[in-house]
């Protein structure tokens, strides 16, 4: 029986605790609504506030700077994206599995993939404000909440490329040869980012992360609208072509 299955219960919260809770919820909100309308860098707390019919006094009692506003912002956006990419990939049918309708079933990195795509293009304000030119005068907190929002995404990516192989084949990977210095960089990661994977693996993960990532702006910031309809096309051949090159150097 597991050690945790006599663990007291979390104490309710409080009701000026559970009021809180939802005042700073409703000040999300109404900034990610201003966000959408007027663009990441257009945020103002005192149009926030107004928007809610509270003064900008009473609105620091909940987020004492715009820094600490946006910081929840920024970790909202990583969290709903990470949701949505995770939510993709649990729906796909395993690499493994054989659809009988189709001999060739999407690999759940290219879902997961397609995923990321989606939030992104359904969200182009936010996905600016993670993405975008960076706010001005804003700085986020050295291992905050941002950086470990972040950290969960890139585990679900380093999940779906990597599954199933050991560490002896990811370090063995066909990567052209790394600098002693980027080799030692990559080898003091932090272990709860990509600081557990051999550097040769890691190198494959960005590289896999650039290639999916850019075609996501390029589409978000109307860089390929030329293609019109047929961009989720070849946004699909693209991440598929680039899986299989992937994992073609992984032995």
């Amino acid at each position: 029986m597991p050690a945790d299955d006599h663990a007291p219960a979390p104490a309710p919260l409080s009701l000026r605790e559970r009021r809180r809770r939802a005042a700073t919820q409703e000040i999300l909100d109404a900034a990610e609504s201003h966000i959408t309308e007027h663009g990441p860098h257009a945020l103002s707390l005192r149009a926030v506030a107004r928007s809610l019919g509270m003064t900008v006094q009473a609105l620091y009692h909940y987020f004492p700077s715009r820094d600490s506003l946006v910081t929840a912002l920024v970790t909202k956006a990583y969290d709903d994206l990470a949701d949505a990419v995770h939510g993709a990939a649990q729906d796909a049918v395993p690499d493994t599995a054989q659809a009988p309708d189709d001999q060739h079933p999407l690999p759940r990195m290219v879902i997961a993939a397609e995923g990321y795509r989606r939030w992104a293009i359904a969200h182009p304000e936010r996905f600016q404000l993670l993405y975008g030119s960076p706010l001005r005068s804003y700085e986020a907190p050295v291992e905050g909440p941002t950086t470990q929002a972040m950290r969960r995404m890139s585990a679900i990516f380093q999940r779906e490329l990597f599954e199933g192989f050991t560490t002896a084949q990811l370090t063995a990977a066909d990567v052209p040869e790394l600098s002693p210095g980027l080799r030692a960089h990559l080898e003091n990661l932090p272990p709860d980012g990509l600081g557990d994977l051999p550097p040769a693996a890691t190198a494959l993960l960005l590289s896999g992360w650039g290639h999916m990532h850019g075609l996501v702006v390029l589409e978000v910031f109307g860089h390929t609208s030329f293609v019109g309809e047929y961009q989720a096309e070849i946004f699909r051949t693209a991440m598929r072509n680039m899986l299989e090159d992937l994992r073609r150097r992984i032995p």
